[in-house]
């Protein structure tokens, strides 16, 4: 397999770092940014992924995560499972002070668009 770039996320205003994360492992086939122990959060935001997943599978939602949000005060931190692999998905960290939310949710979305795996 070919080396996963993050480099497109880059662009998006209040960038801080980015992962492509393997949901049942929790390991981060791709990194980028400083600022956060990306391996960490990799594994921990797929354990939130998994529970949001198990409690939307018992209300009997019958639908998929297009994204998850978490605000502090100071980041955004959203979580998008892929819609080619729900079982991989992008995490995005943003200083909250210079992002635009919606903004990024779209290029975030974009951005899947360009992910190679060969």
């Amino acid at each position: 397999m070919a080396k996963i770039s993050l480099e497109g996320l880059k662009q998006i205003d209040g960038y801080v770092a980015s992962a492509l994360v393997d949901g049942d492992s929790g390991m981060a086939m791709a990194k980028d940014g400083t600022g956060i122990d990306l391996d960490l959060a990799s594994a921990g935001n797929a354990e939130v992924l998994k529970a949001k997943r198990k409690v939307a599978q018992m209300l009997k939602l019958n639908d998929t995560i297009e994204d998850l949000l978490i605000t502090l005060h100071k980041q955004y931190h959203l979580l998008r499972p892929l819609e080619a692999n729900q079982k991989v998905f992008l995490y995005l960290v943003l200083d909250r002070s210079k992002a635009n939310l919606a903004m990024a949710r779209h290029e975030l979305k974009s951005f899947e668009g360009s992910l190679d795996f060969s």
